[in-house]
């Protein structure tokens, strides 16, 4: 695999798992009982922390990018083992 296949798969994994990772521990003002302030919006967190967002986010990115480039460089999963349609043999 090419440098830059890996530096652009790895970051499409990273922006997924910053997805998933963003809405966790996250509180707003209702839940944390905390007075907003004038203008705020309803859904505004209280309690963000960036840092925090991008560890997390970083170790789950190289978690799932590591068990993604061990099965492409064992294939234990490969096409023939998800294709349930026999798509692959149609087309030829």
């Amino acid at each position: 695999m090419e440098p830059t296949s890996v530096i652009a798969i790895y970051v499409l994994f990273w922006v997924m798992a910053a997805f998933i990772v963003l809405p966790i521990g996250i509180r707003n003002h209702h839940e944390s009982g905390e007075k907003m302030v004038r203008g705020q919006a309803d859904g505004a967190p209280v309690n963000f922390r960036p840092l925090r967002v991008l560890l997390l986010t970083t170790l789950l990115a190289t978690a799932a990018f590591g068990l993604f480039y061990l099965n492409y460089a064992n294939g234990w999963i490969t096409l023939d083992d998800i294709d349930f349609f026999n798509s692959r043999e149609r087309m030829r």
